[in-house]
């Protein structure tokens, strides 16, 4: 049996996914931009797309750009909105960042482009609210965006955006976060919070790959990173991906029908399921964020002693998919930047893999991971 447990990474697209994105490109295959009809035909898909994917998080689909995926999306919130503030040049943000907005920053610091400053994290990876007050108070003036994620891609744990944004809308700082593991997995209603900025992904939510979206909201400028077009109300140039775009309102709608019932609890309950028994199963196993509040899908499980390179090399030869926080280096994992920023220790983060269900995950899934996951660990072990 094969277990795919690696959703954070990317989710398998809904059968009604394929459908739209196959229909676009078979009957949608015209340039929205043109006035003809196929061009006609083509723009209609993307603006039903536009109106599905807005009432998913809780906006106006004038408020949607549309976008090649999240990494995108938060570097024309970032950059977008530093080229609208000359005179502002300072970003906040946290290490416990994905790299879309974690190396975008650090990027634009080297070019002389923004000043970085972090703010601390609690050893779940949350934001100290304390050391935000003190950089929000020291700096206000200086500050162009603060971006803080919601859900972390590696621990699934849930930033207290609500607050976060409070404080920002208090001293007219503007807020973006990078929405990419919320989306289609949680409720979400922007306008109604404080949050001026949001990204996120098609891929994470049973969409296609290469499309995502950036919320804008309604008064709130960013200047074109991508130029060549008027696409996009002249915000993001070049022609739009339109099965790409198809594909995201089709895995929109089906999200929103998922939201409505109780899967998220059932998700959790597995989760948790998976959990208990790895640790049972393995005394020193550690549940890294485990007291935080995390996404329903999301488990990270440090084996300390060893490396998780070879712990998802096992585990992939028994047919069950997994990952850690860092792409191969070297022939060699490093521990994951997020994970030592939390204060996990390094033994620990060396050999801390990531477990993430989706919607489509199932009980026999879990189950064998259950019981092949600790056989992995124990053969690693007595391998050292």
């Amino acid at each position: 049996m094969y277990s795919y447990l690696d959703n954070n990474a990317t989710t398998q697209p809904l059968p009604e996914v394929v459908a739209a994105v196959t229909d676009a490109m078979v009957r949608g295959w015209g340039n929205p931009s043109s006035v003809h009809r196929s061009g006609m035909e083509a723009r209609r898909l993307v603006e039903l797309a536009r109106e599905s994917v807005a009432q998913l998080v809780g906006a106006s689909d004038r408020e949607i750009v549309f976008t090649s995926g999240g990494t995108e999306g938060a570097g024309l919130a970032i950059a977008g909105t530093l080229a609208m503030m000359p005179e502002r040049r300072v970003v906040v943000t946290m290490h416990t960042e994905h790299s879309a907005v974690r190396e975008a920053c650090e990027a634009l610091a080297k070019r002389n482009l923004a000043e970085v400053v972090w703010i601390d994290c609690d050893g779940a990876g949350n934001a100290d609210m304390a050391s935000l007050d003190r950089i929000l108070e020291t700096r206000a003036a200086e500050i162009a965006l603060v971006s803080v994620m919601w859900a972390n891609n590696e621990t699934g744990a849930v930033q207290p955006i609500a607050e976060i944004g409070a404080r920002c809308r208090t001293r007219g700082i503007r807020f973006h976060t990078d929405a990419t593991q919320w989306v289609g997995r949680m409720p979400c209603d922007l306008r109604s919070m404080h949050v001026d900025l949001a990204s996120f992904a098609a891929h994470k939510f049973h969409g296609p790959k290469g499309v995502g979206a950036l919320w804008i909201r309604s008064g709130v400028r960013v200047a074109t990173q991508v130029i060549g077009g008027p696409q996009e109300r002249e915000r993001r140039g070049g022609t739009e991906n339109v099965p790409g775009i198809a594909g995201m309102g089709a895995a929109a709608e089906a999200a929103r029908s998922w939201l409505a019932g109780d899967g998220r609890v059932q998700g959790a309950a597995l989760r948790d399921r998976l959990e208990r028994a790895v640790t049972a199963a393995v005394p020193d196993a550690v549940v890294n964020a485990r007291g935080a509040e995390r996404l329903w899908n999301t488990s990270n499980i440090g084996f300390p002693g060893l490396e998780a390179e070879a712990i998802l090399l096992l585990l992939s030869e028994r047919g069950v998919s997994a990952s850690a926080g860092a792409a191969c280096s070297s022939g060699s994992l490093d521990p994951s930047p997020v994970l030592l920023a939390m204060g996990v220790p390094p033994r620990v983060a060396h050999g801390s893999v990531r477990f993430s269900l989706s919607r489509l995950s199932t009980e026999a899934e879990v189950a064998e991971a259950e019981r092949i996951v600790p056989e992995c660990i124990e053969r690693l072990r007595r391998s050292a």
